[in-house]
């Protein structure tokens, strides 16, 4: 009998504090049925694992929030992405995966580099700033648009239009309307972002409309593609990149060893992404009855998979809890899996790497310098401020 949980993931209290929460549901079983919403959840690494790999048993095409796209029409139009499975998902993610491809992004090394130390240097100077809003978002806003091809105008909007769209993933509480509040004048200006016209002739976006002129995907598609890169790209970066900050001054031996090896800035971020997971739970649906472990769940099943409770699973890490710069963390599931994986984690690792470079050759440590204060989001867990004080070398 699959266990029934009192646990709504979708509350303050629980966004404050979901380690107990992930822990009753690891020990509780493969799977548990969360009554507050009617659905199946699967907390522990194996599982959430296998289901983001089998695509053809859990599918993404209806929704992977809440909302089950087979039953209820879409708040917003789905992502091309993140909201297909083959073979429509093949078409759309493979020309993003070139879009993006290995030699794109290197391209990109040198000016996200120079613009990371800029940045480090200028908020040495000022020693005591908001790691947030100051540099994890910051950094991201100002590299990100111009590898799009986006004009400079309004760039501050992509941060409430990912809040926007991370949060139409969960219930429609309280979260969801204070980000759709003032939703009109965002939606407009990504809406505008996104068309052939907007962006510059070269850049990822134009890449993206190119491949409409070859009949990839039509005129639509691309503007939709586009919307999904400037979501992908942002958020992830944001919330990573402010995970790997308050992980560095929280764990000040982690730093001195980054400082002491400065190649260690890609794996510092990997493992702050596992450690805070900045993209919390997605949804799946079953396409037929599927077995987790001895549990079967009907066809139709809405399943929450919690990717922070499977990235802190003892049975998969030792000393989950603990940030370790060091960690052989491959394999985690920050930037989700198989198919459907982040589509912006290579921009993410980048930009993390870049940043994380930057402090370690420049700054001799980072210091909490305040009371942390959390952002609310039905899907990513991050920071709305982290006051710290940063000492040169």
């Amino acid at each position: 009998m699959i266990p029934t949980l009192d646990i709504d993931p979708f509350c303050q209290a629980f966004f404050d504090d979901p380690f107990p929460a992930h822990a009753a549901m690891r020990e509780a079983g493969p799977v548990v049925f969360l009554p507050a919403y009617g659905v199946h959840a699967v907390a522990r690494y194996d599982d959430v694992r296998a289901m983001l790999l089998d695509w053809g048993a859990f599918s993404s095409a209806r929704g992977v929030g809440l909302s089950d796209f087979a039953k209820e029409k879409p708040w917003r139009l789905p992502s091309l992405l993140l909201e297909t499975d083959p073979p429509l998902h093949d078409r759309t993610r493979g020309l993003m995966d070139k879009v993006l491809s290995p030699a794109a992004v290197r391209a990109l090394r040198a000016s996200f580099t120079t613009a990371a130390e800029a940045l480090v240097d200028e908020l040495l100077a000022r020693e005591a700033f908001d790691a947030i809003a100051d540099l994890a978002e910051a950094y991201p806003l100002s590299v990100f648009p111009d590898a799009v091809g986006m004009p400079p105008e309004n760039r501050r909007f992509l941060l409430p239009y990912g809040n926007m769209v991370f949060n139409s993933f969960g219930p429609r509480n309280d979260f969801f309307q204070a980000a759709v509040a003032d939703a009109e004048p965002v939606l407009a200006w990504v809406v505008a972002q996104s068309k052939r016209s907007a962006l510059a002739p070269t850049g990822f976006g134009a890449v993206i409309h190119a491949a409409a002129d070859e009949g990839i995907v039509t005129e639509a598609e691309a503007e939709v593609l586009v919307r999904s890169l400037l979501t992908a790209g942002v958020d992830t970066t944001v919330n990573g990149l402010g995970a790997a900050l308050y992980c560095l001054a929280r764990f000040p031996g982690e730093f001195q060893r980054l400082r002491a090896d400065p190649s260690l800035a890609r794996a510092a971020f990997e493992e702050a992404v596992r450690l805070e997971s900045p993209v919390q739970t997605f949804f799946r649906t079953t396409t037929r009855d599927v077995a987790i472990g001895d549990e079967t769940l009907p066809e139709g099943s809405k399943v929450l998979m919690f990717l922070g409770a499977a990235n802190r699973d003892p049975r998969r890490w030792d000393r989950p809890d603990d940030y370790d710069i060091t960690r052989k963390n491959a394999g985690h599931v920050g930037f989700g899996s198989g198919i459907h994986g982040c589509v912006g984690a290579v921009l993410a690792r980048l930009e993390g790497e870049a940043v994380l470079t930057a402090l370690a050759r420049r700054a001799a440590a980072i210091e909490v310098d305040g009371e942390p204060k959390r952002r609310y989001n039905n899907t990513l867990r991050g920071l709305s401020s982290l006051p710290v004080r940063l000492r040169a070398a």
